[in-house]
């Protein structure tokens, strides 16, 4: 039985709560859909998320700069209704700017189907002019104070070929034009990328930024653990199997290295790369999620989840729920297992104690409330294709009155997991109003009592963890 102990006289350390910084979404024009803006406003309202993220605000489909017979001609209405819904729920943007408007590109590349082209611009000036009008026009539209808490991100993963069809110096041009833009309308907007999978390039940009005199307030990259793990042509599960259980942690670590003293933002991650895998809706994710967001809250300072729905349309638009999308919500705004993971983060608290014990596949946090209450976090989480069976845990709190109350919510097979309904059902690609009821309530999480028991001065809890779950235990004072 694995035993963790942790003594409550003990002062903690500050555990950030980098899961509510941002969260992404696929596409801007998504953003002007009401169920979209009912699912945000939901993860604002739920989970307490501030800022969110998404590609194309540039995009031809977004109308950003059009060719209007030799005329090119600007238009942020679209833009404005985005950033006006993100204002009036409390929430600000992670803005991504990027695709390029077909009137300044250099070729006709794009990507995905709504076909965003991925070309460097044809005039590298006109670009920055383009940024330089847009945020003078957000800055004049929502004032310089809330400006300045946007982030400002230069385009989408530059080092893969198709998201950027330049190469690494094109990138950096692009960079400097961008960068300069952003400061001619305020100094104090904050700019910074690369953006780039697979922590690339964040070294070589901090040298460049350095040399030419370049602000570079933050830095942004992305990480999957399929990431460079395996050959090509792995599937995602091979890849996974290959992976090593932290590898999250030692990606970020090294990024925070390279970057030296300024903020280190990934913009993008999730328990794979692949949109369409179906542990995506599984309590396997759920348990992956919350190892990796407190594997990694003391080394960066925001952890944006790739995505917070399945309203997303990259490849194409699919209509089946449970799909194994990337979202937190299904298209139903159904919470599967890693919504629910989210919520059992938010609600921790903020000073992090140290605790004694270790395991090959459990891990454990036990975090602390201002006011007293204690929360325990636990998760039971491996790879796959690695060993894992269910655990059976002894927590011993040293110095721990007695509780007015002990409960536990339970992430795993048999709690918050809709899927498993849906499954039953007969894996229907269409819902009906009833179904979508009933899959709501099986996506709920239920506190439930728990036993407790003294010994000596110390308060003891056991508990089963299924392979792949998630408990969190609070003691109410």
């Amino acid at each position: 039985m694995p035993l963790f102990r942790c003594d409550l006289a003990q002062t903690g350390e500050l555990l950030p709560h980098i899961w509510s910084h941002t969260v992404g979404s696929g596409h801007a024009t998504l953003a002007l859909r009401a169920d979209w803006q009912a699912q945000l406003r939901r993860c604002r309202d739920e989970l307490g998320v501030r800022h969110v993220r998404f590609h194309g605000i540039m995009d031809d489909d977004m109308g950003t700069l059009v060719d209007q017979a030799g005329e090119l001609v600007d238009s942020f209405f679209n833009a404005d209704q985005i950033m006006d819904f993100l204002v009036s729920i409390g929430m600000r943007p992670f803005v991504e700017l990027s695709l390029m408007p077909e009137a300044l590109a250099s070729g006709p590349d794009t990507v995905f189907h709504y076909k965003g082209n991925v070309t460097p611009p044809g005039d590298v000036d006109a670009w920055g002019g383009l940024i330089e009008r847009l945020l003078t026009h957000w800055v004049e539209r929502y004032g310089a104070d809330e400006v300045r808490q946007w982030f400002f991100e230069v385009w989408n993963e530059p080092n893969q070929s198709q998201f950027w069809t330049g190469t690494q110096a094109d990138y950096f041009e692009l960079y400097r034009a961008t960068a300069q833009a952003v400061k001619r309308v305020d100094s104090e907007l904050r700019v910074g990328g690369p953006a780039t999978s697979k922590n690339a390039w964040v070294e070589d940009l901090v040298a460049f930024c350095e040399a030419e005199d370049l602000p570079l307030d933050f830095v942004s990259t992305h990480h999957y653990p399929t990431d460079a793990f395996g050959a090509p042509d792995d599937d995602t599960r091979d890849q996974l199997s290959k992976s090593t259980r932290g590898i999250l942690r030692e990606q970020a670590l090294d990024a925070a290295r390279q970057a030296g003293d300024r903020p280190v933002y990934y913009t993008e991650w999730n328990a794979s790369s692949n949109p369409f895998y179906a542990p995506h809706d599984r309590p396997y994710a759920a348990a992956f999620v919350m190892k990796s967001f407190l594997d990694v809250a003391d080394v960066v300072q925001g952890y944006s989840f790739w995505t917070f729905t399945d309203l997303f349309e990259e490849v194409y638009f699919d209509s089946t729920p449970f799909k194994g999308k990337f979202g937190l919500l299904t298209i139903h705004g159904i919470a599967k297992p890693t919504y629910r993971a989210f919520e059992l983060l938010h609600r921790a608290g903020t000073e992090r104690l140290l605790v004694d014990g270790m395991h090959p596949t459990v891990d454990r946090w036990v975090t602390r409330h201002d006011d007293g209450r204690i929360v325990v976090l636990l998760t039971n989480h491996a790879l796959p294709d690695h060993d894992i069976e269910t655990a059976s845990v002894r927590l011993v709190l040293d110095g721990a009155p007695d509780p007015s109350a002990v409960t536990v919510e339970r992430v795993d097979e048999d709690h918050a997991n809709a899927r498993r309904l849906w499954e039953s059902m007969g894996e229907p690609d269409y819902l009906s109003a009833e179904q979508v009821e009933s899959l709501h309530a099986a996506s709920g999480m239920v506190p439930e009592p728990i036993e407790w028991s003294r010994d000596g001065e110390a308060l003891v809890v056991e508990i089963d963890l299924p392979a792949h779950a998630v408990a969190s235990i609070t003691l109410a004072p």
